[in-house]
């Protein structure tokens, strides 16, 4: 075996694959009530980014809950678990240099110091879509503040379950006063300015 060269088995850093990328990788974790605006924002946060050149990858409750975490009810034990699972999915695209965009309801403030201690706080940024309840039901887009309200959906945020409103956001956004364009040129250009990719 004395021809195997040690090269061949040195461990790419994060850092490595940033520089093939031209970005340096970050989680964006997007928090706020369902119907906030968190994954309209998302969404448009990805395809702004993905016009400039960069690499990203969404990861909401939609797609998590239908694949790895299918097996999760909504108890607080599997609400943990649900984050738990998405910041760890978030640190290996980190690894890999790729730009993750969260939008979790993300509704306690250990859930999401949990989240930031497993991402690492240099690569979590947090995103605070605040929208007061009564617009959020107003919007009910899915519907599913009103099967709360009649029971059929149990533990939903902000009606028979909490939601704690962060203290240190990184970014707060108020989806209720300013229109949907304001928000995303503002959420945009934070996350720009924290991606930018600067050769050594």
């Amino acid at each position: 075996m004395s021809n195997i060269f040690p090269i061949f088995d040195t461990i790419l850093s994060a850092e490595d694959k940033e520089k093939l990328l031209k970005q340096k990788s970050l989680v964006v974790w997007v928090v706020g009530l369902s119907g906030s605006g968190k994954s309209t924002l998302a969404r448009g946060l990805e395809n702004a980014l993905h016009q400039k050149g960069y690499l990203t990858q969404i990861l909401d409750g939609d797609n998590l809950r239908t694949g790895i975490n299918k097996n999760l009810s909504f108890s607080d034990e599997d609400r943990t678990e649900n984050i738990r699972r998405a910041a760890e999915v978030s640190k290996l695209f980190t690894s890999c240099g790729i730009i993750t965009i969260c939008s979790l309801i993300s509704p306690t403030e250990e859930i999401r110091k949990m989240a930031k201690t497993i991402i690492g706080s240099d690569k979590y940024f947090e995103v605070y879509v605040n929208c007061p309840i009564e617009v959020c039901e107003s919007r009910d887009v899915k519907g599913l503040y009103k099967l709360a309200r009649k029971g059929e959906i149990k533990n939903f945020t902000g009606i028979d379950a909490p939601f704690e409103e962060p203290k240190n956001p990184d970014l707060e956004i108020k989806t209720d006063i300013n229109s949907i364009e304001v928000c995303h040129n503002q959420l945009v250009k934070n996350i720009i300015e924290k991606i930018k990719f600067e050769e050594s």
